[in-house]
Order: C-alpha cells, then structure tokens, then sequence
C-alpha cells in the first residue's frame, strides 16, 4: 500500500503497525517499549507520537492504512516527545558519566536528540539490586518500565521470569513470584537483557569497555546446528558482548550459550597449535609436521590391523562443512562407520 510521510509517497507492505513501516523505509520515531516481535505490550510510554491525518497517534499501535498521512517531527510531536522524556529523566539515577549502558542507552540517546536535560533526581536509588543470576544484573532504580523485558521473557522465551511491580512509589521490573531472578524458571538466555533500552538488564562482563572503543563482528553461534546470528562487540581483539542479530534464523534470540557462553575463545586452556607426543610429552609442531605424522599413522594403523581399528570423534563447535569432510575422510577414505559426535556424550 501507500502512504504519505513527511510530503513524501512510499510504497510499504500492509498487515503491520506504522512504526515498523516507518523503521523499514529508514525514517526513526524514537521508541522504548515496542517490538514487532512482542503481541501483547505491558505498558504505553507514548514516545512513539506522531501525526496522522491531522491526529497524534502512538506510531506503536496504529495499524497501516492505504493513504495515510504520517508527519513524525512537528513542532506539537517534538514537544510532547521532550515533555515524556522530561517525567521519566526526572526519576532516573544521575549516573549517566559512569553507567555501563552509556553510548548505548536509548534515553541518554533520545534526550540528548531532543535536548533535555537532567537536573535533579526526583527518586533516589532505593531499591535493592538483583545479582542472584550468574550471567546478568538487574537494577530496578535505572528501570524506565518499558515492559519490553517482560514481555520478550513471556512470549519469545516462555520462561515468564519477569514481572513490573511498583515497588517504593515506582514501578521497576523484578523477578516474578520469587525475590531473586534465580528462584524463578529464569534459564538466562539473556535476551531481556538484549532488549533493554537502558541499564536496568546488564551483562556481567569480565572487561570494562566503552561502547564506542568497540567493533561490531557478525558471526553465526559455533554451539548447535541452528546457525543463529551474533554480533559481537569486540574490544582489542577480545569479545566483551555478544548480541543477537535481528536476522534468520534466530530473529534476534539467543540461548544462553549463545549470550554468555563465547568465554572459551580467550581462555587460557584453549589449544592454539597442534601438539605431538614426543617422548611421553605434548610439544607443540607445526602443521605440516602434525599432517605427516598423522598420515603415517594412520596408513601404518591401517596396513596393519584393518581400518575398523579407526574411530573419529567430531565436535559441534565445527562448522557443517568441517564436520562433512570429517565423516568422508573416515567413510571414503579410510573405510569405516565408527565416526561419532561430542554432542551424544
């Protein structure tokens, strides 16, 4: 269908709510609480304003219609965009300088956009922390109660491990039913934390890093064979966060091997070179040398007892390809069945 944007005619697929046309043909409405994957949303922030024929509407909710007319930035909706951003600034913790979030945060991006300032904070940060989960932090004073947290752990993750509670006057997420996050269903995939708009959902990181001293690096998730997509923000050489990618087949989801579990590329343990063992020790060889060594090997092991005397273990952190060539090398060219995987042990 069509439809008329800030005196421009765009051609845009129907069936959706205008804030996804709007983010698909480029032009941003500043949004904390919607997601084009979230059915039913627990709270309305109303950032999203924008005039239609004539009319403020939540670009969020309103459904597309052939020939509307959609202006995103007059004087009114800028107004009312700053005026919400005013009420919530005001609740916030004056931490901007050192929070984690900072160069990342949706708030701090949008009220430096619409040129708001913080100059008091009308709600000290009284409310306890929640550490109990090995993989992220949960602070309910930085909590904006979007409600999009909640949400994706209810409908995309099915875990319903979070909940908005108000809670000494202000309404913040916490665990539900439970008062840590790691006496609920939590299976900390991580993916409210992927979602949070501020700093209210954190990873523990083992490195302190900047957003901006940061490079993003798309990679597919060395663990199962679903292949989901991850950016990983990389600092020095070294991953300091992964995040899903919006894109198939994982649509912006993560388990928590995915999220949390990339440590083992820089662990100490982790093989670099091949090893030979060398007089009852392992010593490091080059490759060409391990190749040698390997084929005489096997020829000799072959040669003399049949090539069912050969077993071959591969593993998952292999791509499909490597993992094919690796069954061939034992069924084609070495001529036996016994080829199994590390994900059955």
């Amino acid at each position: 269908m069509n439809i008329v944007v800030n005196g421009k005619n765009y051609e845009v697929s129907k069936g959706r709510k205008l804030l996804t046309a709007l983010e698909e043909i480029g032009i941003q409405v500043p949004n904390f609480c919607y997601d084009s994957r979230i059915i039913q949303k627990d709270e309305n922030c109303g950032i999203c304003v924008v005039e239609v024929d004539g009319c403020k509407k939540k670009a969020c909710e309103i459904d597309l219609v052939e020939g509307m007319v959609v202006r995103t930035h007059t004087d009114e909706v800028v107004e009312e965009r700053r005026e919400i951003l005013e009420e919530i600034i005001s609740e916030h913790p004056l931490d901007c300088l050192g929070c984690e979030k900072s160069g990342e945060c949706k708030l701090q991006e949008y009220c430096y956009e619409y040129d708001v300032h913080q100059t008091a904070n009308n709600c000290p940060e009284t409310l306890e922390i929640d550490d109990s989960n090995p993989f992220y932090t949960i602070n309910p004073n930085k909590c904006i109660a979007c409600g999009k947290c909640v949400a994706m752990c209810r409908e995309q993750q099915c875990s319903n491990g979070l909940q908005l509670s108000e809670e000494n006057g202000r309404r913040a997420v916490r665990a539900k039913g439970a008062s840590k996050i790691d006496y609920t269903a939590c299976m900390s995939c991580g993916n409210c934390v992927s979602v949070c708009p501020v700093g209210a959902l954190l990873p523990k990181a083992k490195t302190s890093y900047r957003q901006w001293e940061t490079e993003v690096v798309r990679t597919t998730c060395s663990y199962c064979g679903v292949g989901c997509q991850i950016d990983f923000s990389v600092k020095d050489n070294r991953i300091v966060e992964a995040n899903p990618a919006k894109m198939d087949p994982n649509d912006g989801l993560l388990c928590v091997k995915g999220k949390f579990g990339y440590k083992f590329v820089d662990h100490p343990d982790r093989l670099t070179k091949p090893l030979i063992r060398k007089d009852g020790r392992l010593e490091e060889a080059s490759w060409e040398e391990t190749i040698e060594f390997l084929s005489t090997k096997m020829l000799d092991i072959k040669n003399r007892f049949g090539s069912d005397a050969f077993a071959g273990l591969t593993s998952a952190r292999c791509t499909n390809e490597d993992n094919f060539i690796f069954q061939k090398l034992f069924r084609a060219v070495i001529g036996t069945n016994n080829v199994d995987h590390c994900a059955r042990l």
